[in-house]
């Protein structure tokens, strides 16, 4: 008789804990998904095994004759050993309950009728560039890497190369040494927009029955036929964005993060995990011992500040892999613009340029982070603004298509309504349209450009299945001359044929209140500078801003990393911020406001009694969250800066005020909850 603790599938704080069951199928091991009697349910209830005992050692003898048996065990879902250990481990990095942290390894649509399986990579045609040969800078750094490979050996690169450098030829290296040492390979890209350009890459060098895909765009039933296929051994590459790092590969040995500096990295629901620190987790098990490789033109201030203190292994790709320089870069100052009358969202010198390119046969990118066709509806004679009902947040204008009416639309809850014809408060008809989104560049473009196609790639026009892929492909075979969009244009991109990228405003993550905005918009700005000239000519790039004196903007135009980096690690080294901190957030919700601010103040007089004397004025007195209401829920803030080499310590302040809480719950039913997120990549 063996006996196996389980984690019960059940979201309840209560019963985050290990449940003893008697099991007699030697089948069972650690990751076994099995079906047991839970609470005074009749119900069977979905477990995982997260250790199995040869006999009762430990357990206490009044206890025995009450073990309840496993009923039965999912012969089709298993998780492994390095999974399970993954997922404790991020139970405590995370502080998130045990059954969060393992449904990240679980498939979707596990509980589904299994049926014929979807092959989610029908239709998807191989492209192999021919390579003739590797730059010498290249030729390092697959050397550097092959040989980790090679000796397994548990070891980190960044990647910094400029656009366009070739990092990608390396990720394809790194692969087929991994898969010649026979090692599981897991590669991740920050939008689900890029999977299908790399999925190319990948299916024209190892072909389609190496290749499994993960990403949410997905049905639940081809998720699960993936990661199963996955599971069973049958593919040793994994292509995917997020979620992908949780892919159940066996002999892990290689996980390529690329465009790593990406914000999407950090996942926004709980588990709040840091997918490189999963990634480095995983790969240190000791069943995995495998290679990270981090890429990126634009490295986060964080990760360059490890690679500089020798945590990452740090290789520079300084040219582009053809040789050809990287693009001109001009700021225009809008308020020049504004002063000589120009009024339109498009400056003068950028419509001259796209003229011009489009004149020569050139493809133009225009990219504006920010959706809609203007960003909120005010009454130019009392002030009022439209707001979203439930989360009092400005409505943005969606113009529609041919015979539809515009909308106003909230983008955190999904709330819609017409626009008001007069304005609801006073009654005038002054009632106007402010700020530009890509539906309003898209009308300009067009209305300049007619004789030229034009398309808009944002969240709102790829709704359907296929209509992103679509586009792009589009795009790239010329049938698009003009591709207007948002952040899911400006970075990992391919495309030969572009001669121009006209950054519409600079100045939107600028204006983020967050202390990671000037990195942000340096990212932006360059990324999406680095889609031009990717073919045998240099290629242009306008950057529209408000703020041209601003260093982020000066040293992105310049392509200028080395300094950006050293001016932002002063300020971060000055003000203690990562790298020199992990920041701590806890946010409060509630339907009453109220309760919210009393869960958040309740909290922090528990932290501040428990930190040390010293530490107390890094505890930050709550307030309302930025996004202080969303669907009808209240929210509030707060946070706790520690300082390097403290994280453990402050976890553990944190672990026991969350557990003090968990108890109270069990006496009487909180009315908000507290959900922490360690170094978050928005402050909402």
């Amino acid at each position: 008789m063996k006996y196996v603790d389980v984690v019960i599938d059940n979201k309840s704080n209560s019963t985050d804990s290990f449940f003893t069951y008697k099991c007699d199928d030697d089948a069972v091991q650690v990751g076994s998904k099995v079906y047991v009697p839970f609470a005074k349910s009749s119900k069977l209830r979905e477990g995982y095994v997260v250790e199995v005992r040869a006999d009762a050692a430990g357990i206490e003898e009044a206890v025995l004759p009450k073990l309840r048996a496993v009923d039965h065990v999912d012969s089709e879902v298993s998780l492994t050993e390095e999974m399970i250990r993954s997922a404790m481990w991020m139970r405590g990095r995370y502080l998130c309950r045990y059954i969060d942290a393992i449904r990240c390894f679980t498939p979707a649509g596990s509980a589904a009728v299994r049926r014929e399986k979807q092959d989610s990579l029908a239709g998807e045609q191989g492209f192999a560039e021919p390579v003739e040969a590797l730059t010498d800078e290249q030729e390092k750094a697959v050397q550097q890497i092959d040989e980790a490979i090679g000796n397994r050996r548990n070891e980190r690169f960044l990647i910094h190369g400029v656009t366009g450098s070739g990092k990608t030829e390396i990720y394809i290296r790194a692969a087929k040494k991994a898969l010649d040492e026979d090692r599981g390979v897991i590669i991740l890209v920050p939008e689900i927009s890029l999977t299908g350009q790399i999925i190319e890459r990948f299916l024209g060098n190892f072909g389609e029955d190496s290749v499994a895909v993960l990403h949410s765009r997905l049905s639940a039933g081809e998720r699960y036929d993936q990661w199963k296929k996955i599971r069973d051994g049958l593919t040793r590459i994994v292509i995917g964005a997020r979620s992908a790092a949780f892919a159940p590969v066996d002999n892990l040995g290689l996980i390529v993060v690329d465009e790593e500096h990406e914000s999407t990295y950090k996942s926004d629901f709980t588990p709040k995990y840091d997918t490189v620190e999963v990634a480095v987790k995983r790969l240190q098990d000791q069943d995995s011992k495998g290679v990270l490789i981090l890429g990126s033109a634009t490295p986060s201030v964080v990760t360059y500040s490890r690679a500089k203190e020798g945590i990452y292994k740090l290789i520079e790709l300084t040219k582009r892999y053809n040789e050809v320089s990287l693009p001109k870069t001009e700021i225009v100052d809008m308020r020049e613009e504004m002063k000589e009358g120009n009024r339109s969202v498009i400056s003068c010198r950028l419509a001259d340029e796209m003229r011009a390119q489009l004149d020569a046969g050139k493809q133009v990118m225009l990219f504006l982070n920010r959706r809609g066709y203007s960003t909120f509806v005010s009454c130019r004679e009392c002030g009022y603004v439209a707001k979203c009902p439930t989360c009092g947040l400005s409505l943005t204008y969606h113009r529609g298509g041919r015979g539809e009416e515009g909308r106003l639309v909230c983008h955190y809850c999904g709330h819609e309504e017409a626009p008001p014809a007069v304005c609801p408060e006073c009654g005038s008809s002054y009632v106007r349209y402010f700020g530009s989104g890509t539906e309003k560049i898209e009308e300009t473009i067009r209305k300049l450009f007619p004789e030229h196609t034009a398309d808009r790639l944002d969240l709102d026009s790829v709704k359907k299945k296929g209509e992103l892929k679509k586009k792009l492909k589009d795009f790239e075979k010329g049938r698009t001359d003009i591709l207007i969009g948002t952040q899911l244009i400006a970075k990992g991109l391919d495309f030969k044929n572009v001669g121009l990228v006209g950054i519409v405003s600079a100045d939107v993550s600028l204006n983020i209140p967050d202390f990671r905005s000037p990195e942000r918009a340096f990212q932006l700005i360059t990324q999406a500078a680095g889609r031009a000239g990717r073919g045998s000519e240099p290629g242009s790039v306008i950057i529209q801003t408000y703020s041209p004196e601003h260093y982020a903007v000066v040293m992105a135009a310049e392509h200028d990393y080395g300094h950006f980096f050293e001016a932002e690690d002063k300020f971060r080294r000055f003000m203690m911020y990562p790298p020199y901190s992990d920041i701590f957030q806890i946010v409060f919700t509630s339907h009453d406001q109220g309760a919210a601010k009393a869960g958040a103040e309740k909290w922090y007089r528990r932290i501040g009694a428990l930190l040390p004397v010293e530490d107390k004025a890094n505890l930050f007195r709550p307030q309302e969250a930025y996004m202080s209401k969303i669907r009808d829920t209240y929210r509030y803030s707060l946070v706790i800066k520690c300082p390097k080499g403290k994280r453990h310590e402050y976890a553990g302040i944190v672990y026991k005020v969350r557990a003090e809480e968990i108890e109270e719950a069990r006496r009487k039913k909180q009315d908000y909850i507290a959900v922490v997120d360690i170094n978050p990549y928005s402050f909402s």
